[in-house]
């Protein structure tokens, strides 16, 4: 794998349409369990609501593909909201769009544009990340070279997670996988071979929005 897009964290957004209410709400889920759970948790919640329709992909290849029109036409809200996320390649997240019907008929161009509106805005209200295949790098490097460090690793938009300041510098960096070979070479020849690699880990990683990296050592 060398990306995935992942639902981080959900939310929730709203859609009034000739004035019926629709409510997109989303989760992220690990397996199909979790996913009919939520299903259900939205249903008791929105109890009253005239429908609680639903779509969700679970598994590294969206193996796991499911989508409810909740007793609306069929094909005008289920099987549009799943390709929302199929064609955002969204990986395990659920959406529940619960429709409070306003008394006025949407026909089915209007319902299929409404549902899939829905799950739009409720992914805007969520935080979608996107997890690479990279390497945990260690390395250090004496004062004259970190300059030349920090500048490569600036120039690549490669975060540093920690650094520490000794005899040597020692840095510790987030490289993606099809950079991590042209990185070491750039470094050493810019520091003239004094960068010594310490470790280096294979890991699954992603940026939340303010910068803060989730790591996963495979």
């Amino acid at each position: 794998m060398k990306t995935q897009k992942i639902l981080y964290k959900g939310g929730e957004g709203e859609l009034i349409e000739k004035k019926s209410r629709f409510i997109a709400t989303t989760r992220p889920v690990e397996t199909e369990e979790e996913a009919l759970a939520f299903l259900a948790e939205m249903k008791k919640k929105y109890w009253d609501a005239t429908h609680n329709c639903s779509a969700f992909v679970i598994g590294d290849r969206q193996q796991i593909q499911r989508c409810s029109d909740d007793g609306e036409p069929q094909g005008t809200a289920g099987r549009p909201m799943l390709d929302v996320l199929l064609g955002e390649d969204i990986h395990n997240m659920a959406v529940v769009v619960t429709r409070y019907f306003g008394g006025t008929l949407l026909g089915t161009g209007g319902l299929v544009r409404a549902y899939s509106k829905s799950v739009q805005i409720g992914l805007e209200a969520s935080e979608v990340i996107e997890k690479r295949s990279g390497f945990l790098l260690k390395m250090a490097a004496d004062y004259n070279g970190i300059g030349k460090i920090q500048y490569i690793l600036g120039k690549k938009g490669i975060p540093t997670i920690a650094s520490e300041y000794g005899a040597d510098v020692v840095l510790e960096v987030l490289v993606p996988e099809e950079e991590e070979q042209g990185l070491k070479e750039e470094i050493t020849e810019g520091t003239s071979g004094r960068t010594v690699y310490q470790e280096e880990k294979a890991v699954l990683y992603a940026l939340l929005s303010d910068g803060t990296p989730l790591i996963e050592e495979l």
